[in-house]
């Protein structure tokens, strides 16, 4: 069942409060909320700035406690497509809707053929129409379209009778998908219950300090900057941002670089490491962040706008370590799509892993994705469909397969698949039935790394997809990996997803 509703009016001006309040009443006396108040002062707001409107209401607005929220609205300019801004506002909210239109002028078949089209143009712009309400209706009829039940009353209210007929139609609705920045929205949330402090090893990166204003300025984690306190604060003046709830840490600090100098030559000293060679290694910053985390003085890191993967990876296989059971780091990608969430797997560490590692990059990628609010379905892809095809990665992706169901065996996974037979429910059909993940697959295990990066980037720009990562899976800690070509944005939310992974 939906955690919300939203009733969206046709016309401007139409009394819904009784409607809310009934609905509200059959749903365990949920609160409701006007959607049109400020900063969203009427809809065409939605028109100019639909960016920064979508972006204000999951900030104020979303909440995953069951709630009505009212679409009603006093003026729109002519020529606005209301039934695109409801669609949108909806779906931001992740509330199916309840159409609610003034059938005063309406005879009974053109209300209905108004109720039908309306509620089919919305799901057309992506909203999820549940139910039709037909008001100060001169005329009684029992209808139903594809967007069942349609209502009908002689005035502004709903009987108790109609009110439980809606909430048992809201109760037999799915789940609308999850946009971008309303997960994200959640992921922010999730950061600020319990916050983490993620160190960031490369100052000398505007995007970063940016980045680290953002995360301060929503309060999702305590940030830590590594570098020289006067040459971050002349880079904060110039960039305009506040850093000053910003730890800074100078590389140099005689008490910190003793402990940590000891500390690496100690886990370090069958590789030959003294503490003259431990302090060498500490000049470069990613070490020395890394030695934070192993210290307890930080919680989580995140590095690679300047520094390579093998940079920031390296000092977290040699200190940190992978988790008991894991042999293999891997990097995956939350990819948000308009409407669903997939998790992509590997693309940025592991070249072309064995059988045995591809089925542990299988492993912690399933635990990646239930960490973050989705209940795996593992597809291990391929150019072959079961036992359709033949040779050396068909027989690695078989043979990956069956070593994490052996290891993991509630674990909903499948492979070969082929992407088609993998995403797409009447090809799953027919390659592959009976299986538990086939048509509907949302955890993606690449078995070649030259694979899993050129679907990653193909997703991202050519069908809108936001791509969040990547994630490092399979450290004792949280370390993660940034693209050297990662726009603000992406820094802020790998911090997000790394204070999240610290709460564990």
């Amino acid at each position: 069942m939906p955690n919300s509703c939203y009733l969206a009016p046709l016309q401007a001006n139409i009394t819904i409060g009784s409607i809310a309040c009934a609905l509200a009443s059959a749903l365990e006396d949920c609160p409701i909320k006007s959607v049109f108040e400020s900063p969203f002062a009427e809809p065409s707001k939605w028109l100019f700035e639909p960016q920064k409107c979508a972006q204000e209401l999951v900030n104020s607005l979303y909440t995953k406690q069951t709630t009505i929220f009212s679409g009603r609205f006093t003026n729109v300019p002519a020529g606005l497509d209301i039934c695109g801004i409801h669609a949108d506002v909806a779906r931001h909210l992740r509330a199916p809707i309840i159409l609610v239109i003034d059938a005063q002028n309406l005879d009974s078949q053109g209300a209905s053929s108004a109720a039908h089209a309306m509620a089919v143009q919305i799901e057309k712009q992506g909203g999820t129409p549940i139910a039709s309400i037909l008001l100060n209706a001169s005329f009684t009829f029992e209808s139903s379209t594809s967007h069942s039940p349609v209502i009908v009353t002689p005035n502004t209210e709903i009987s108790a009778k109609q009110s439980e007929l809606l909430a048992h139609a809201l109760e037999n609705t799915p789940t609308p998908g999850i946009p971008p920045l309303t997960y994200q929205a959640e992921l922010t949330k999730r950061a600020k219950s319990s916050l983490r402090k993620i160190v960031l090893p490369e100052p000398e990166d505007d995007r970063v300090l940016k980045a680290a204003a953002q995360v301060l300025a929503l309060e999702a984690a305590e940030i830590v900057i590594i570098g020289e306190e006067s040459q971050i604060s002349a880079s904060a003046k110039r960039l305009d941002i506040d850093l000053s709830a910003a730890e800074i840490v100078n590389p140099r600090d005689k008490e910190k670089l003793a402990r940590y100098r000891s500390r690496l030559a100690e886990l370090r000293a069958k590789k030959g490491v003294t503490e003259e060679k431990a302090e060498e290694m500490l000049k470069d910053s990613a070490y020395f962040a890394t030695m934070m985390i192993e210290n307890g003085d930080a919680d989580g890191m995140v590095s690679g706008a300047c520094h390579t993967t093998a940079n920031t990876i390296r000092p977290a296989l040699q200190i940190i370590k992978t988790k008991p059971g894991v042999s293999t780091v891997s990097g995956a990608f939350l990819m948000l799509f308009s409407d669903h969430i997939d998790l992509y797997a590997d693309c940025a560490v592991s070249i072309n892993p064995n059988a045995t590692q591809l089925a542990d990059i299988a492993i912690s990628s399933a635990k990646t994705a239930s960490d973050f609010g989705v209940e795996p379905k593992v597809a291990l892809i391929s150019y072959s469909t079961g036992d359709s095809g033949a040779g050396e990665t068909v027989d690695k992706v078989k043979e990956a397969t069956q070593i994490a169901k052996d290891k993991c065996p509630d674990l909903a996974i499948d492979g070969p698949l082929q992407f088609d037979a993998a995403v797409d429910a009447q090809v799953a059909s027919k390659k592959r039935p009976n299986s538990p993940v086939a048509g509907k697959a949302n955890v993606f295990v690449f078995n070649h790394l030259d694979v899993g990066n050129c679907v990653y980037k193909a997703a991202q720009r050519t069908a809108d997809a936001v791509a969040v990562g990547p994630v490092l899976q399979g450290l004792n800690k949280p370390v993660n990996d940034l693209s050297r070509g990662a726009l603000v944005e992406d820094i802020v939310n790998t911090i997000i997803i790394t204070a999240i992974q610290a709460q564990d």
